[in-house]
């Protein structure tokens, strides 16, 4: 009879000093009894931490609650126990949580790495030529000091910084645009110069913020806007600078952005524009967008004033009450606009006098857009005619009680050329195109939190509502159809929002008619 062989010895056990062997013998030992007991450890830790949660919850509860709340929970707790099964559900309920509480969960990685720590310090060391003062006892910024007192959160993506807040001594001095300037340009630089960046300056606590921002989207073309009466939409910014979203067609796919809305007419503070830029930026096809939504809401009244045609196919539309691009033409069509402004405004007084309601074609918006008036004013200079600006001075005075509303474009070369009643009436702004601090300055009235993009598409620029914030803008595409270098898709998008030529008459109603 064979006999059968004896089992092999574990190798932890053959071959090695004893006190080895056991050292191995009482690792598997508690790693065994680790994986035994690994279900009843998670849902111990899940149990303490909810137990620590609904201490801190009832902590936080007021007391005069406390009493509402231990009654409601004592209720359900005996409608639960009165019902079949109800304490084993329950029970089950509490061992699953205390389950998903209790599960291990992966560490979370904290701290720069090795390129990002270098990156913080030369921001940091950068920093201190500006943000330091050799009298100070005790400096935040000081040479061969290091990054981490002074910085307070930053957010890296591939290797970029996309957000960086930090502190700053109390003598900074954090008033003056010119030693804010000079950080920001720093700033641009270490975090790379090929974004923009957005720096909110907290005076009271003594800290900045940077924070990249993303490229507005340049595919939103003319269409049909979601607008309440007497509103335009100048164009769109980012999604943290305005409460309201519109839902547009960026080529096939429909979805919500946030819009800059120009709210005209007796209830507006800011009811007439003023939209300067370089050429080529984009003046022209904001003011081409404008005319477009007012012919949904009014009449239209255009001067081009640098004869351009490029409003040429808005020419006998309904709702166009007269295209000119002469000097002769634009002094009639603006001294009538004048005319018809004051006679909206005795219309309006003599109903309010009489209580009744306002005659229904003095509610009917008239929109006056006026492109490059500086080239007909130097025409008229040289010809000794009037500066086609000063018949603007009655729409622009009191076009707001006639519902009358002046959109003026320009270059930002000519801003000072522009007449001074312009310049006092147009509380809406909108500058285009790679500008100067200054610049910006000089046409919204304060400086932009931004620093400018490295590449500037059409349209693209900044838009302040009277003494609202400054945003970014991005005018939506709204070419001339009727140029060569239009596409198909947007000229027939740009017609489509046109109103529809009047009929001719036929021979039987003539007839009708004689």
């Amino acid at each position: 009879m064979a006999r059968r062989p004896l089992p092999r010895i574990p190798s932890i056990l053959s071959n090695r000093p004893l006190v080895a062997r056991g050292r191995d013998l009482a690792q598997a030992t508690r790693e065994s009894a680790s994986d035994i007991l690994h279900p009843v450890i998670t849902l111990t830790r899940g149990l303490r931490r909810q137990a620590a949660w609904l201490h801190e919850w009832w902590t936080r509860t007021p007391g005069d609650r406390r009493g509402p709340v231990l009654f409601l929970a004592t209720s359900a707790v005996l409608v639960v126990a009165l019902l079949p099964y109800g304490l084993v559900l329950v029970v089950l309920a509490v061992m699953g949580s205390a389950a998903w509480a209790g599960r291990d969960r992966p560490p979370v990685e904290t701290g720069p790495d090795e390129a990002e720590t270098a990156k913080l310090q030369a921001v940091y060391e950068a920093l201190v030529p500006y943000l330091s003062d050799p009298a100070d006892p005790k400096p935040l910024y000081a040479h061969e000091g290091s990054w981490e007192e002074a910085v307070t959160d930053y957010e890296f993506e591939d290797g970029r910084l996309l957000r960086l807040e930090l502190r700053y001594p109390t003598y900074f001095m954090d008033g003056d645009p010119q030693a804010r300037a000079r950080v920001e340009q720093l700033l641009r630089a270490k975090a790379g110069r090929g974004r923009e960046y957005r720096f909110d300056w907290n005076e009271e606590e003594n800290h900045l913020t940077l924070t990249a921002l993303p490229a507005l989207t340049t595919g939103i073309a003319a269409q049909r806007f979601v607008t309440a009466p007497g509103e335009a939409i100048l164009g769109f910014t980012d999604d943290d600078a305005v409460m309201l979203t519109i839902p547009v067609a960026e080529g096939e796919q429909r979805r919500d952005v946030p819009p800059v809305v120009w709210r005209t007419g007796p209830r507006s503070t800011e009811p007439h524009l003023l939209a300067v830029g370089r050429p080529g930026t984009g003046i022209t096809t904001l003011l081409r967008s404008i005319a477009l939504q007012a012919l949904q809401q009014g009449d239209v009244l255009i001067v081009d004033g640098g004869g351009t045609g490029e409003y040429a196919f808005l020419t006998g539309r309904p709702g166009v009450i007269a295209l000119e691009s002469g000097l002769t033409g634009t002094l009639a069509v603006l001294e009538w606009a004048a005319h018809d402004t004051e006679r909206r405004l005795i219309a309006v007084n003599r109903a309010r006098q009489a209580g009744w309601q306002t005659p229904k074609d003095v509610r009917r918006p008239m929109w006056i857009v006026v492109d490059q008036p500086t080239a007909l004013a130097q025409v008229a200079a040289v010809e000794g005619r009037p500066d086609p600006q000063e018949l603007l001075e009655i729409p622009l005075r009191y076009g707001r009680g006639a519902n009358v509303t002046v959109a003026v474009g320009d270059r930002i070369d000519a801003l000072e050329s522009l007449a001074a009643v312009v310049r006092a009436h147009t509380r809406a702004r909108v500058v285009l195109g790679p500008v100067s601090p200054d610049q910006a300055r000089a046409v919204l009235g304060v400086p932009p939190h931004t620093t400018p993009a490295a590449h500037t598409p059409a349209g693209r620029g900044y838009a302040r509502l009277g003494d609202g914030p400054v945003h970014r803008l991005q005018v939506p595409h709204t070419p001339d159809p009727h140029n060569e270098e239009t596409g198909k898709v947007h000229a027939q998008a740009v017609l489509s929002l046109l109103p529809a030529h009047p009929q001719p008459a036929s021979g039987v109603d003539l007839a009708k008619r004689r």
